[in-house]
């Protein structure tokens, strides 16, 4: 276990109320240039741009609660007005707290970054004739501008333009700023981490590894925010769309992806459910899949209470793992939209929970379908039986496999599927398959869907969704993709079917289980009979029954609300088509805006 980047015991002069995040306290020449004037003190400084994913903003809003819904990811957001139910119901308003604490907790950090920067690039230690202080010192510039980067990222995903704030709080700054277009912001973004990156330290040079920003990390948000910036995007007027330079930044997000698997390729871990299964057990390692995780500390992170396999707990249970839920559902659709050999479904989509008397069972039905990428079950030791937030399970941020497929997506863009494409995506396959299957599910698949741009870019579009489920990433795909309506629409289409098929026994999907049969092994192992299939017949009394797509049709004549109820806005919203994923500014921050800031467009 490696020790972690401690982001909770900063600096009490970072920690000031961000009610107003224009203006927040001013920091003193002195202080600054004293904290940044040395490795040790300016240590600390930078991990003040860290606290922000430690509070509830990050780890347990943004990311995972406020990425719904998805073609891979859902929740009913309709059954309730809470806030959280409208971030899901695509309904939120300007008071909506969870939004309020999410806009703070960007610009803190923005704040914490930019003291950060301004203190290390005005520092002797920077340039310093002794390599290993300077080494350290642009290694922290580097997550500096890296934060922020990611920060922005956000806020024009959720905001559309947000005011952009690039310098330190002091006296003369205007702390009142209006809106920045999207665009300029993620150019500006880019730009900085572009400048920066080369003088950064790979994860197995620094001090915490992959739990602290390192340069590998840096070249793939390099490559994220190029697509970004080259993806769709609403407009005020309910419109998708990108700008006419997109392909330049395709062409960055090729230069960059391509420069990290040149300068410090690696193989993708041969065990898939061992990337994640290292969070739960506090295993860190570098020059591996995960380039980037946050790294919560014991007593912080959601990672395990409100995502992962449900553990039903308590004082009263058998155990003492404590309790842990799923907020986020995995639709039946993208289940079965797995090949049936591809290994990482069964990581992905847990078909049980444990229960109070710690033992694995079914879960409730075909919607509760769990993220099965971790669990507080996983813990080498268990937390205690009233516990339930603050796991310190950490939340990966970026893989080497999303940098591989970003290759792929970029070069296809750019000349079609050409070698260096498919040779990208064979490698994220291969991982998928057992070695016996490739020349069916790797070669011949590739060549198959090589045949076009369009359809190499589909198997793209696929393959992000079976190797990244329930890591909440799917909206900002989506999104830059402009396919987020159309796909939350087939979602609801391809349930509906299913459901039919469960009742009548026809269609393209009458061989997929109405009910499923499962049981505990003699050792304990939860098992499923037919995961995959219909059964035919009657197993013996060993195996429980319970229904999976037959429960999605109470009726001949009505579905299960949440089929119709829970993507209905992001098709079906102001203007049909269109998935108006851009949320209101909070009314606090228009309030302390000084006129600068309001909420105009998108038809709120």
């Amino acid at each position: 276990m490696k020790k972690k980047l401690v982001i909770l015991a900063v600096l009490s002069m970072f920690m000031t109320s961000c009610k107003d995040f224009l203006e927040p306290d001013s920091l003193s020449t002195f202080d600054t240039n004293y904290i940044y004037s040395n490795v040790d003190d300016a240590r600390k400084g930078v991990n003040a741009i860290y606290e922000s994913f430690g509070q509830d903003a990050f780890r347990s809003r943004l990311s995972n609660n406020m990425t719904g819904n998805t073609d891979i990811e859902h929740q009913s957001g309709w059954s309730s007005t809470a806030d959280r139910y409208q971030i899901w119901d695509l309904t939120a308003v300007a008071t909506n707290s969870d939004l309020r604490i999410m806009w703070n907790a960007a610009y803190t950090a923005i704040r914490n970054c930019n003291v950060a920067i301004e203190g290390i690039e005005a520092s002797s230690a920077l340039n310093s004739t002794d390599i290993a202080t300077s080494k350290k010192m642009y290694n922290m510039l580097g997550e500096a501008y890296t934060i922020r980067a990611y920060w922005y990222s956000m806020l024009t995903f959720y905001f559309g333009d947000v005011p952009n704030v690039r310098q330190a709080p002091k006296a003369g700054n205007d702390f009142f700023l209006p809106k920045e277009d999207r665009n300029v912001i993620l150019g500006q973004v880019i730009k900085d981490l572009i400048d920066i990156e080369g003088k950064m330290s790979w994860a197995d040079q620094t001090s915490y590894g992959i739990e602290q920003i390192n340069r590998e990390y840096t070249l793939g948000m390099i490559a994220r925010l190029a697509l970004q910036r080259g993806g769709y995007y609403l407009t005020p007027a309910l419109a998708m769309e990108r700008k006419s330079d997109y392909l330049d930044y395709y062409k960055i997000a090729k230069e960059y992806s391509e420069k990290l698997i040149t300068l410090k390729d690696r193989p993708l871990p041969t065990d898939y459910r061992q990337v994640f299964l290292n969070e739960s057990k506090f295993v860190t390692p570098t020059n591996s899949d995960i380039l980037f995780e946050v790294p919560f500390a014991n007593g912080n992170g959601d990672v395990g209470w409100n995502i992962g396999i449900t553990v039903d707990g308590g004082t009263t249970a058998a155990h003492s793992y404590g309790s842990g839920s799923n907020y986020m559902a995995i639709p039946p659709t993208y289940y079965f939209s797995f090949d049936t050999l591809d290994i990482r479904r069964d990581v992905t989509c847990a078909l049980y929970k444990i229960n109070t008397s710690g033992q694995a069972i079914f879960v409730n039905n075909s919607m509760n379908i769990a993220q099965g990428k971790w669990s507080r079950w996983f813990l080498d030791k268990a937390p205690g039986a009233s516990t339930a937030k603050g796991t310190g399970i950490n939340w990966p941020m970026l893989r080497y496999s999303d940098v591989l497929l970003m290759l792929a997506e970029a070069e296809n863009e750019i000349n079609g599927p050409t070698s260096i494409a498919q040779e990208a995506l064979k490698r994220v396959r291969q991982r998928a398959f057992d070695s016996k299957y490739w020349p069916e599910k790797v070669t011949s698949y590739i060549t198959n869907i090589s045949g076009s741009k369009q359809a190499f870019f589909n198997a793209i579009v696929n393959e992000r969704a079976w190797e990244f489920g329930g890591e909440m990433i799917r909206k900002y795909e989506l999104i830059r993709w402009n396919l987020y309506a159309k796909k939350t629409q087939e979602t609801v289409n391809a349930t509906k079917e299913m459901a039919d098929a469960a009742l009548t026994g026809t269609g393209k999907y009458a061989e997929l289980p109405d009910y499923m049969y499962w049981k505990r092994d003699a050792s304990g192992n939860f098992k499923v009979l037919n995961p995959s299939r219909k059964y035919v017949g009657i197993p013996d009394a060993s195996w429980t029954r319970v229904s999976f797509l037959a429960s999605l049709k109470p009726t001949a004549t009505t579905y299960q609300d949440w089929i119709t109820k829970d993507w209905d806005k992001y098709y079906n919203g102001p203007v049909p088509g269109i998935a108006r994923y851009i949320f209101p500014i909070p009314a606090e921050a228009i309030t302390n805006s000084q006129g600068k800031l309001l909420n105009d467009g998108y038809q709120f």
